[in-house]
């Protein structure tokens, strides 16, 4: 500034032509003496800027124009933060709205999958408990079917020994018009008429009679052992006289008259014993030849065990 003075005064002073030169040396004084003031003045800043106690005009504004890009950078990280709260905080309320409807919504769908469970648990106590009494049930019936198997089997075998017991008592008979079989659990005696009786009578011959009366003394050793006669003709009408009309009488008097011999055995219980006549109507060959004929006028002797004992366990099972 001083310097600016100066030169203003030099150069009106030489620009005008008439200015003295105790003016001028006045004039050269005053700026040597404001010079050497601004030096002192300078010289005088510069020591108390490096001693750290004042601060020169340009770094004061520099230092205020960086606390002022500092205060905005930090207005607008504030209002950057302001806003990324307010979006958090807007989510925060969103997602605690949502997630008090979702544990609501969660709570009721456990209820009901609770319920449910329970439901299911008290159907599978009671579905255990009848299985459980099912495989009770089964054991029970599993035992008396090991039971029956058990009976069953000692029947067949006593009913083969019946058979092996009638086959050597009628051994001479067989062949002849007798056969012995075992089918079924039972056995079966067919005699053919021709060992029994005389075309159209009922009466029992003499050899008939012996192979009766063999057949009962077997019987008579097996009194659990039911009995049932049963008297067969062929397709031939009966052509008797007398109280007979057809083959049906027939055949149920010879067969009644196979049971008088048995009954004549004493140790036969007579309970055990039953007649029937079946006439043509249950024939085993045809009737179209006199062979097959043959075969069909026969009585047959059908043993059964009793199976009183059976019966009672199949009623059980």
């Amino acid at each position: 500034m001083l310097k600016k003075l100066f030169f203003g005064i030099f150069i009106a002073a030489m620009t005008t032509s008439c200015v003295s030169s105790k003016i001028y040396d006045d004039l050269k004084d005053r700026y040597a003496a404001l010079k050497s003031e601004n030096e002192s003045l300078m010289k005088q800043l510069d020591n108390t800027s490096s001693n750290g106690g004042v601060y020169s005009v340009a770094q004061l504004r520099e230092e205020i124009e960086k606390l002022k890009a500092e205060n905005t950078r930090l207005a607008m990280d504030l209002a950057a933060s302001e806003k990324n709260y307010n979006r958090l905080q807007k989510s925060y309320d969103a997602l605690e709205a949502n997630s008090s409807s979702a544990l609501t919504e969660n709570l009721e769908r456990n209820r009901k999958l609770l319920t449910q469970l329970e439901e299911k648990e008290r159907a599978l106590a009671t579905e255990s408990q009848r299985l459980n009494q099912l495989q009770k049930d089964l054991a029970a019936r599993s035992k008396r079917v090991d039971e029956l198997e058990g009976i069953i089997a000692a029947k067949d075998a006593k009913m083969k020994a019946l058979k092996d017991a009638i086959s050597a008592a009628l051994t001479n008979f067989e062949g002849n018009g007798l056969t012995v079989e075992q089918r079924d659990g039972k056995v079966y005696v067919s005699m053919e008429n021709k060992l029994l009786f005389e075309s159209g009578s009922w009466a029992v011959n003499s050899r008939g009679r012996q192979a009766v009366v063999q057949l009962g003394n077997v019987l008579a050793q097996n009194p659990e052992i039911a009995v049932l006669i049963e008297g067969h003709t062929d397709n031939v009408p009966y052509g008797g006289n007398g109280s007979l009309k057809n083959n049906w009488d027939l055949s149920t008097k010879r067969a009644t008259a196979i049971v008088n011999i048995l009954t004549e055995n004493a140790s036969i219980p007579k309970d055990n014993l039953t007649a029937a006549g079946r006439g043509e109507y249950a024939p085993i060959a045809t009737n179209a030849t006199a062979e097959g004929k043959a075969k069909n006028r026969r009585i047959e002797v059908i043993l059964t065990p009793k199976l009183d004992e059976i019966s009672k366990l199949l009623n059980e099972i």
